[in-house]
């Protein structure tokens, strides 16, 4: 069998480590071919390919990134799009893809699936904002990264007497805000799932400097005040819909400096989150997706992702997987606003 392998949307860390599982695993045990299609979707879509063997994927568990590349391109908008990847894939000789990817490259993967083209797919994105999976790759890994950055800017805060407001990633959902707050101690975590009151945030970070202590507040990109719109840096949209955010972090740090008197500085953690070697937890977890992704292309089980449930990693139907995102419930906030103003 002849397999093509993708990454799409966002890079982070992980990735890497499923290719290589992938092929390892599926040229050694059964024997399949593999070839590489580049930059996501537009791989299959204008005939984009490299080698793709046991010695393309030595050495690359550690990396971060993709060796594939990636991209944005979402062939449903292209007229055409789908004949053509599957003309690309029959001259290519492909009897079945792995597409490892979050909520729109997976998005894509249903469709085609729907449409006759063979695809299993791998969950990957930084947000853990997937359904059917308990976790994802790459979010143990920007966890970490936030987290260290915290705990870092505590002391330069305190320093100056200052509040530091961290803008992380998040568009949908608050699970790396969540977690690197909790982790980095910070005092006021705000998420997309649930509005803010700045003047409440305001008054945790008066609380705070009153006991002689600086205060950090984390953000994620979508967290957006009472009756008030995401911050966006341009109101264009990508292929699929969506608009790039970004500078709620800055509007913060304006109106906490406005109401409280205090220097107020913002930091944008960005793509550092995505970038660099994945943690032990992510390229375990990607490793035992890819094992488990060829064996599922291997028995012709084809529509399916993998997810971790619990320790084990199951296949549940893609649909499943990309048909509502996974938000932080209201009972996870409530749990940890207890630390708030304290």
């Amino acid at each position: 069998m002849r397999i093509g392998v993708l990454t799409g949307g966002g890079d982070c860390p992980g990735l890497n480590a499923v290719i290589r599982a992938v092929v390892r695993k599926g040229v050694a045990a059964y024997g399949h071919e593999f070839v590489g299609f580049r930059d996501g979707w537009k791989g299959p879509l204008e005939g984009l390919t490299k080698p793709l063997g046991i010695a393309e994927v030595r050495g690359i568990l550690p990396r971060g990134g993709t060796i594939l590349g990636s991209s944005r391109t979402n062939p449903f908008k292209i007229d055409g799009g789908v004949e053509k990847i599957k003309a690309n894939l029959a001259e290519q000789g492909v009897d079945a893809l792995v597409a490892i990817g979050g909520e729109d490259t997976l998005g894509v993967a249903t469709k085609l699936n729907d449409l006759g083209v063979n695809v299993v797919g791998v969950p990957k994105t930084i947000d853990n904002d997937l359904n059917a999976t308990d976790f994802t790759f790459g979010f143990d890994t920007a966890v970490n990264i936030a987290m260290e950055a915290i705990d870092r800017l505590h002391t330069t805060a305190e320093s100056h007497h200052r509040t530091l407001v961290v803008e992380v990633m998040g568009r949908h959902a608050g699970w790396i805000a969540l977690h690197a707050g909790l982790a980095g101690g910070a005092n006021v975590i705000l998420l997309p799932e649930r509005e803010f009151d700045v003047d409440q945030v305001a008054t945790y970070v008066t609380k705070r400097f009153q006991v002689e202590y600086a205060p950090i507040v984390v953000v994620a990109e979508g967290a957006h005040p009472l009756a008030g719109q995401m911050a966006l840096q341009s109101q264009e949209l990508d292929s699929f819909g969506h608009v790039r955010l970004g500078g709620i972090g800055q509007w913060l740090a304006e109106q906490l400096e406005a109401k409280t008197g205090k220097e107020a500085r913002t930091v944008v953690l960005g793509h550092i989150q995505r970038g660099g070697t994945p943690s032990a937890f992510d390229r375990v977890l990607a490793t035992r997706f890819g094992l488990q992704a060829i064996d599922a292309v291997h028995e012709g089980d084809f529509g399916k992702m993998m997810a971790l449930r619990g320790t084990d990693i199951v296949r549940v139907p893609l649909i499943d997987g990309t048909g509502e995102l996974k938000t932080v419930p209201l009972s996870r906030y409530e749990e940890a606003e207890v630390f708030f103003g304290s």
